[in-house]
């Protein structure tokens, strides 16, 4: 078959999950048209923001900010070991492989807000369940990368110091980590962006932070407040963004 008659192919294949994604969904423009007044109502509602509300959500801001770093952190660490047991060329054994790579797959595929709601059915309420959720939907998604990583990296360091005799151990520290420590740092701070917003979306279910006092803002029908929360959380992950682009250029 002929590249373009491919292409063609593909466009229509295309063009027909579209297609039916439409039907499945039920869209319905016209009634989307039709409820733009709502929607107005509610920014009307919302307009002015109730900036003295500004000193109540500092701490809920410091939370989400928190449950972020605490997720990005424990799951950097906890990825680590099984992206290297989840490498090809690294790992010590092919059920060790095996192990890994479905601990990374099934922390990757339960979404974080599940593990957000077993979370908060083991500890209560707080920032706490939502700081465990992310760190565990971290190893998945960070795990999958690193390993990546370190089956492209260059064997030639890697092997360079087993010919000496050098452990795992020293093999890892003094070859896998100098090589990968730019990419693993960059992959980290998009993770802690990814986080950042995730951690708001956990609030809904009782995980604490910014989140959570939106959730309560909006059931009680104060819209002046929660137009408040949402500057805040631009403002917030428009900072973190920045901090975090500035990193990456330091670690390129």
């Amino acid at each position: 078959m002929k590249r373009s008659n491919l292409l063609s192919l593909i466009l229509l294949i295309g063009i027909g999950l579209f297609g039916q994604s439409l039907f499945v969904i039920e869209a319905r423009l016209s009634e989307l048209v039709t409820g733009v007044h709502g929607m107005a109502d509610i920014i009307g509602r919302a307009t002015p923001p109730d900036l003295s509300s500004l000193a109540d959500i500092a701490w809920p801001a410091l939370e989400t900010l928190d449950i972020a770093l605490f997720g990005t952190v424990c799951g950097v660490l906890m990825a680590i070991p099984f992206a290297v047991l989840a490498a090809r060329n690294v790992t010590p054994s092919r059920l060790l492989y095996f192990f890994a790579r479905s601990v990374i797959g099934l922390t990757r595929a339960v979404p974080d807000l599940i593990w957000a709601l077993l979370f908060v059915t083991a500890v209560g309420l707080g920032p706490f369940p939502g700081a465990l959720a992310l760190s565990v939907h971290s190893i998945g998604m960070l795990g999958r990368l690193f390993a990546e990583l370190i089956e492209d990296m260059d064997m030639g360091a890697v092997e360079a110091l087993t010919l000496t005799g050098a452990g795992r151990t020293q093999v890892f520290s003094h070859a896998v980590v100098p090589t990968l420590l730019p990419s693993l740092l960059g992959i980290a701070l998009y993770r802690f962006d990814e986080n950042l917003r995730s951690s708001l979306v956990l609030g809904f279910v009782g995980a604490g932070g910014l989140g959570f006092h939106m959730l309560t803002a909006m059931n009680l029908f104060q819209y002046r407040e929660v137009s408040t929360l949402l500057i805040v959380t631009f403002l917030l992950v428009v900072g973190t963004e920045q901090i975090s682009a500035a990193l990456r250029r330091l670690t390129a």
